[in-house]
């Protein structure tokens, strides 16, 4: 049995959760599903401009972590563009900066 996956640490919860083709022709294929910390990971690096170090320290993971997390998010954004996909950002193994503090017993 695999061990289980830690908590990634996120800051940011997003309004606007489903992203899809506007106009011309919609095809019903499945969405594509991006996790919150797929999202944060995403914003840390493309977004605010941060490096890979200081994006995994914040959401307390490794380096290599961030990098399969980053990698995978675009790859899912890069296929929701391409072949004209919904993208859904719902789930993923995250906590939030205030809940992570409490759970520990950090102020």
């Amino acid at each position: 049995m695999p061990r289980p996956k830690k908590l990634r640490l996120i800051n940011f919860f997003p309004k606007i959760k489903y992203f899809g083709p506007s106009k011309g022709k919609t095809f019903k294929k499945e969405e594509i599903i991006l996790s919150l910390e797929e999202l944060e990971a995403i914003r840390l690096k493309d977004l605010e401009g941060l490096s890979q170090e200081k994006s995994a320290q914040k959401m307390k993971i490794s380096d290599s972590t961030f990098q399969r997390i980053l990698w995978s998010a675009r790859k899912k954004i890069a296929k929701a563009l391409i072949e004209g996909r919904s993208l859904k950002v719902e789930g993923g193994n995250y906590c939030f900066k205030k809940r992570w503090r409490h759970r520990f017993g950090r102020k």
